[in-house]
């Protein structure tokens, strides 16, 4: 294990400061993070979460922490809204396609499961399903019970929050207050069965129009959303996990309910860490479907979103969201994939010319120090748009040294190679194909695309001179006539 597993400090949502991440066992990690509810793709914002905590996981891996990464799916169960409203979206959508709930849960976990392959993340340790653990929420929902935190009503199963908050503190998680609640939900008192307002379904009484009805103790329903989460991740983590991680969107209700279940069940809070990831804008406003800038995530890769007027490879895309914390929020647009193309390129022909170095019996500049600072942006909560600038940083080293600017020594360059390339490819999750060595063999294109087009200038053709300028700007190369001789540069291509 590298020694820098040490100083790991993660930003935990539920003290609001960082602190050393310390596992339970010791070089053992259990992670837990709520994935997808199957009734419609992903977009793109839902991914952007999906896509950190794949580089979390890989950083941890990268450390050399065994890390068993559990996330779930969702494919049964009443999802709830922050005002407590309740819906069964994939009953909804089973209605709306004129299919069996099955039939959606199987087609969009399908088109999930091709998103996970095109954006190169690595496939959790298990991703339970809801449906395939109906008998561990019910078993949890009777711990409940039996704790005196729960009742029953006409069929239906609800947390009772005001015992609860006798004993346990309800809104540790999100700050927010009962009477807060009562503010926000003042329309909605009178919920039916609840006997409080801020009460959460653990179980639900099927109605006749329900398509997915599974039978219990109390008759038959469906489940509540909040206590899939708490029955999968302690099945297997165990009641006392290291991380929980999700979208900010889910800290209340769904996470908040998620540590009254563990409380109201087991008596401990799940986990030690809890972790966050921020949203995604669109050209400065949040994603939506009402402010028609939403987007999925292979329309993106395709060129067919009208938002961008060309297509963005993945690992583009990756590097786009890697440039910013991911508990801050990032902002898409076209110019910022634009930049971001081109710092990727850098990265991957450093990467490439990292192979084709030839050592020097010393180096030049001290390594070890480069390559510490990579570790101190990952250890300072998962840093990577401090990684990134470090590891530009790298690419100037690097570039200087095919220059013969600057000099590295054998031993040094081995330890570059791996560090560089393993934070690029193990953690970042960029993939640098062999076709990025394709840019040698561009610049000794351009270098005879030039010379041809000075011995045009130097006859005065000025209109094929031109000519030349414009086809290769069209095609993304933009070429600069100065005093010394013309200049090119990869742009954005045009045609």
């Amino acid at each position: 294990m590298k020694n820098w597993h040490n100083t790991l400090k993660i930003y935990n949502s539920l003290s609001g400061e960082k602190s050393h991440f310390k596992p339970i066992v010791n070089g053992r990690i259990g992670m837990y993070v709520c994935g997808p509810t199957l009734y419609s793709e992903p977009h793109m914002g839902n991914m952007r979460t999906f896509i950190n905590f794949d580089m979390v996981y890989r950083y941890l891996l990268f450390l050399g922490f065994q890390v068993k990464y559990v996330r779930n799916i969702t494919d049964a169960g009443h999802i709830t809204n922050s005002l407590g409203q309740e819906t069964d979206s994939i009953g909804a959508a089973a209605k709306l396609e004129q299919a069996q709930p099955l039939e959606i849960v199987y087609k969009y976990n399908t088109k999930f499961q091709e998103l996970q392959r095109l954006y190169n993340m690595l496939p959790p340790t298990i991703e339970p399903t809801a449906t395939g653990h109906i008998q561990e929420q019910i078993e949890i929902i009777e711990k409940i019970i039996e704790n005196g935190f729960a009742y029953m009503v006409n069929g239906s199963v609800y947390f009772d929050v005001r015992k609860y908050s006798e004993k346990y503190n309800y809104g540790i998680l999100s700050g927010r207050k009962v009477d807060e609640l009562a503010e926000e939900t003042r329309d909605l008192n009178a919920q039916g069965d609840k006997q409080f307002f801020a009460d959460f379904a653990l179980w639900k009484k099927a109605n006749p129009e329900d398509m997915q009805i599974w039978r219990s103790p109390w008759g038959n329903g469906n489940p509540g959303w909040h206590i899939e989460c708490t029955a999968m991740s302690t099945k297997y983590l165990g009641k006392k996990f290291d991380i929980h991680g999700g979208g900010m969107d889910l800290k209340f209700p769904h996470h908040e309910d998620e540590i009254a279940q563990s409380c109201g069940s087991f008596g401990c809070e799940p986990c030690n860490y809890w972790m966050h990831a921020n949203m995604l804008n669109v050209n400065g406003q949040k994603m939506s479907k009402s402010m028609g800038n939403f987007f999925l995530p292979k329309e993106i890769i395709e060129g067919s979103s009208t938002l961008f007027d060309r297509p963005f490879e993945a690992s583009v895309i990756r590097f786009f969201m890697m440039q910013a914390h991911y508990r801050s929020t990032l902002d898409i647009t076209q110019d910022a994939l634009t930049a971001s193309e081109k710092g990727y390129q850098r990265i991957a022909d450093a990467y490439t010319t990292l192979e084709q170095l030839i050592p020097s019996a010393k180096s030049s500049f001290d390594v070890r120090a480069l390559v510490s600072s990579f570790y101190e942006a990952m250890n300072d909560d998962f840093n990577t748009p401090v990684l990134i600038a470090n590891l530009f940083e790298a690419t100037k080293k690097i570039n200087s040294i095919k220059e013969n600017k600057e000099q590295i020594s054998a031993e040094d360059l081995q330890l570059l190679k791996t560090e560089y390339q393993g934070l690029v490819s193990d953690v970042l999750g960029l993939q640098i194909s062999d076709n990025n060595n394709s840019s040698e063999h561009l610049e000794k294109v351009m270098d005879m695309v030039l010379e041809l087009r000075a011995q045009v200038r130097a006859e005065k053709n000025w209109t094929l001179s031109d000519s030349i300028r414009d086809g290769l700007y069209n095609a993304g190369i933009q070429v600069k006539d100065e005093k010394d001789g013309a200049s090119w540069e990869i742009g954005e291509i045009r045609n």
